[in-house]
């Protein structure tokens, strides 16, 4: 049975409080017992029941409204001075000072500042917090951890054709940011529907990019403008130059024109130490070099051949490009053919551009004075090397990448057979390697298009006392070594060619030239061994006069304990 009573209400007054009041009791429905259903019942008897002697409480749940953040930054500009003056008017702000000068209170002001000032220095002079008391002893050698180096955060590409990581840029303002280019190196192999995309990553969000980067080509490099970090520059497949700017739009600000770009894959791209901090230079395996400045990029600042008589058709392909910030006008290009190749953009003539070619890599460390051959290389590796870069701390660590997915550390100072650290990042070729500023943190880019974000141990960027000096002998002496071997074999060399030829008379002469460079390269040779002997000599002599120190200290302490047991009376012989 249904029970149903309406309530009755003016649509007038739909949405009023309701009001309640005392009435009389009213009598809706009566329903008298029906006998007949107690048979569907069974009496239960005993009845037990539990009774708690607390009192019943009961649980709500209440949504609340959310708290919302927001950021807001602050313009922090210079201030104190007038509404009428410009802080920015020289002339209007040395007009004031003279004013302000001239006052009364200016003077006492003055003094009673100079005081105060005077006094904190005062307390910062009375004790250095920073002496070192034992500078002059070096009795134990510097303790460093072994090299190790630990994963932080893997990136991977997010589209679904997998690329190549083929460069990685950090971002100048900290290690909070990389930008990668991703891309294709295999010529016309991209299936249909591959991206072009490339990304800037949050380094602590490796779920997704913070910035899609959307070039007209796939960018084969990347790279910050360490002057604007919101700048980058790029080198696109089909040889353009293109740059972005990161607060405004994904797209390319500006593109270099197709026909007055590098012909083939723009592989390199580099910032320039400038006053506008606007100029750039790339390189292709074209054997260009060509000179940018973002404001005008229709046409190329200035054009370089990589070839003595810089002719374009004998130029040799670039692949890699780097120069030192103090001398912006040399330059260094490592070809396709294993070579590196000297420049100065400046040259007074056409020949002169083209400095020194370093032929046959053999070796990663090379000396501007000997073009022969390095002066210090690594081991055969049984498979192909990929990418290198120094550390920019430790002037004795390097980085290399190789192709079966491993990252090799060597120092130089700690052996020189073998690198210090080899890690396993991953199963594929690495294609690039680029450490931050710190020394801290490495990234690592494999051909599947990971990157790898490695944090490396304390010991591979904490620079030792004088580990700088060490390595500039361990070059010199290595200099040295290779010029008086050069020397030998061109003797030999000219012995040689004079007895096939029969002229001993010309020979004679040169290898009395060769003699004379030879007696002064051995001349040097002497005299480096006398130098490191005598360091040996002095190192043994100042470990003796240590050990007679700490003699003498434990002589005294006897004394003094004899001393004590005597109770200051004189010795006496014994007595029977």
């Amino acid at each position: 049975m249904e029970i149903v009573y309406v309530y009755t209400k003016k649509r007038s007054e739909f949405g009023r409080q309701c009001n309640f009041s005392d009435r009389i009791a009213e009598l809706h429905v009566d329903i008298p017992p029906d006998d007949s259903l107690l048979q569907n019942f069974i009496e239960r008897n005993p009845i037990d029941i539990g009774i708690q002697s607390v009192q019943e409480m009961s649980e709500h749940e209440v949504n609340t409204e959310r708290f919302e953040t927001s950021v807001r930054g602050v313009n922090h500009t210079e201030g104190g001075w007038p509404k009428d003056i410009n802080p920015s008017e020289v002339e209007q702000v040395t007009r004031y000072r003279k004013k302000v000068e001239k006052e009364e209170g200016y003077v006492s002001a003055i003094q009673e500042l100079g005081t105060m000032m005077e006094h904190c220095i005062k307390q910062n002079n009375a004790i250095d917090i920073y002496e070192d008391y034992f500078e002059d002893l070096d009795l134990a050698q510097d303790w460093s951890p072994a090299a190790s180096a630990k994963t932080i955060n893997v990136f991977r590409d997010p589209s679904e054709v997998k690329r190549t990581a083929t460069y990685i840029s950090w971002y100048p303002d900290g290690p909070r940011k990389l930008a990668v280019a991703y891309c294709n190196l295999r010529f016309q192999s991209s299936p249909p529907g591959t991206s072009m995309d490339s990304y800037i990553w949050d380094v602590e969000n490796p779920n997704k990019p913070e910035m899609v980067i959307k070039p007209v080509s796939p960018l084969v490099c990347l790279e910050y403008n360490p002057k604007d970090s919101h700048v980058l520059i790029g080198g696109c497949y089909n040889g353009q130059i293109a740059f972005w700017d990161t607060r405004k739009s994904c797209q390319p600000m500006e593109l270099s024109p197709v026909e007055q770009s590098h012909r083939e894959p723009a592989y390199k791209a580099l910032w320039i130490q400038s006053k506008t901090g606007t100029e750039c230079f790339s390189t292709s395996t074209d054997g260009q070099v060509l000179w940018w400045d973002i404001r005008k990029m229709g046409e190329p600042t200035d054009r370089m051949y990589l070839d003595k008589k810089q002719e374009s058709h004998n130029a040799q392909g670039a692949y890699c490009l780097e120069y030192e910030p103090t001398l912006p006008t040399k330059f260094m290009a490592g070809t396709e053919q294993g070579s590196i190749i000297s420049c100065n953009r400046k040259a007074k003539t056409l020949t002169d551009k083209i400095a020194a070619i370093f032929t046959g890599h053999t070796g990663p460390i090379w000396s501007e004075d000997i073009r022969e051959s390095s002066i210090i290389w690594t081991k055969q590796y049984s498979s192909y090397l990929t990418d290198g870069c120094w550390s920019p701390l430790r002037p004795s660590v390097f980085y290399i990448t190789k192709m079966d997915g491993t990252l090799d550390v060597w120092d130089i100072i700690f052996k020189q057979n073998s690198p210090a650290l080899s890690l396993q990042v991953c199963d594929v070729p690495l294609h690039s390697l680029r450490i931050n500023e710190s020394g801290k943190w490495i990234a690592t880019g494999s051909e599947d298009g990971t990157t790898t974000l490695l944090e490396l141990s304390e010991s591979l960027y904490t620079q030792a006392r004088n580990e700088r000096s060490l390595v500039t002998s361990i070059f010199e002496r290595e200099t040295r070594r290779e010029k008086i071997l050069d020397a030998r074999h061109r003797e030999i060399r000219l012995k040689e060619r004079a007895k096939t030829a029969g002229s001993k008379h010309e020979a004679d002469e040169d290898v009395e030239k060769e003699d004379s460079t030879n007696f002064i390269d051995e001349d040097l040779y002497s005299k480096a061994e006398s130098n490191f002997f005598s360091i040996i000599e002095e190192e043994r002599r100042k470990w003796s006069a240590t050990d007679e120190k700490i003699e003498d200290v434990g002589r005294m302490s006897a004394d003094s304990n004899h001393q004590e047991k005597t109770n200051g009376y004189p010795e006496c012989p014994d007595k029977d």
